[in-house]
């Protein structure tokens, strides 16, 4: 099952996300043969974006995006506002190891692409710390100013994660009023910075201080307990009540998550008429057939002269000739 599953810890001032994809991970993994350690971090890659794109409202797009110079080149996920997800990852022939010695002095970039002509919206920040979640952390610090914690897991069978916001005073209640939320107990009817040393960035979001502080810091010690053991053996409700043992946490009705690539035989065909006759006959005189692979889950396509002359022929029939497109 799919799915985002928010809550609220209303005692403490705290808001958070629970994900679980176990559905489309063979179709999106399948095509590509990724190094065991690259497949992890796509996996984390992949439970993170429904948590860092659950409040979007608008149509369009959500994109996580890291680049290096490392054994890891590329990653990239996207979601959208319904939460179709899919990603993927460029890397050199022998990448192996962990988050450090894969993605250690590349960038991280978090982009919203609405549809139309809203204004493009872009964050970007050096990657630091010893796993993807921390990256993230320290993303939220300092980006969106927001103190949060993550965990994130992936198996072959099971990517999950959880993220934990604390909000601002007076807006937890309006969220818990605006929702019809309920307790996870009860049955259905979920700032960083770093030199040369390593500074833990769930420590640098805790806070401390006044009554406010003194409840993140309650969450943050609760947090610090999650494994990534944890995330794969839990479903969301009953997580929750094992970390907020002693809190009242309302949760809201989960979301649907769909993990699919958008690629498909209409859209390779479209992508050929728009190069034109001449282009994708000269094509095929060079190699024989047309071939494209889809950058996101390798997915191949294959077009011989025979069906290059079908699609063509068949557009013509429709009224779009290709002699008129430019």
């Amino acid at each position: 099952m799919n799915q985002l599953l928010p809550f609220l810890i209303p005692g403490r001032g705290a808001r958070g996300y629970w994900v679980q994809i176990t559905e489309g991970l063979e179709t999106m993994f399948g095509w590509r043969d990724y190094p065991p350690d690259v497949a992890q971090q796509l996996g984390e890659a992949l439970a993170a974006a429904p948590l860092l794109a659950a409040d979007m409202t608008q149509a369009g797009r959500f994109n996580l995006q890291f680049q290096g110079e490392g054994p890891l080149k590329l990653l990239v996920t996207q979601i959208d506002a319904q939460l179709r997800l899919r990603g993927m990852a460029k890397h050199a022939p022998d990448a192996a190891g962990d988050f450090q010695a894969l993605m250690k002095g590349g960038l991280l970039a978090a982009m919203i692409e609405p549809e139309g002509d809203g204004e493009r919206y872009q964050a970007m920040v050096e990657v630091v710390g010893l796993a993807l979640s921390e990256a993230l952390q320290i993303y939220f610090g300092r980006s969106e100013q927001l103190q949060t914690l993550i965990r994130l897991s992936a198996s072959e069978g099971k990517l999950a994660g959880l993220l934990v916001q604390r909000l601002p005073e007076g807006e937890g209640a309006r969220s818990a009023r605006a929702a019809g939320a309920r307790s996870a107990a009860q049955p259905p009817a979920l700032d960083g910075e770093s030199g040369g040393e390593h500074v833990d960035p769930d420590h640098a979001a805790a806070g401390s201080g006044n009554v406010d502080n003194d409840n993140w810091e309650h969450v943050y010690t609760l947090m610090r307990t999650v494994t990534p053991d944890d995330l794969q053996k839990w479903s969301g409700e009953e997580l929750l009540n094992r970390i907020f043992a002693e809190d009242e946490v309302r949760v809201f009705e989960p979301r649907p998550i769909e993990l699919v690539c958008r690629c498909s035989d209409a859209q390779i065909s479209a992508m050929l008429l728009g190069l034109g006759r001449d282009e994708v006959d000269s094509v095929l005189a060079e190699q024989g057939a047309v071939a494209i692979n889809c950058e996101f889950c390798g997915r191949g396509y294959r077009y011989d002269p025979a069906d290059v002359v079908a699609l063509f022929a068949a557009d013509a029939a429709s009224g779009n000739d290709q002699a008129t497109r430019h």
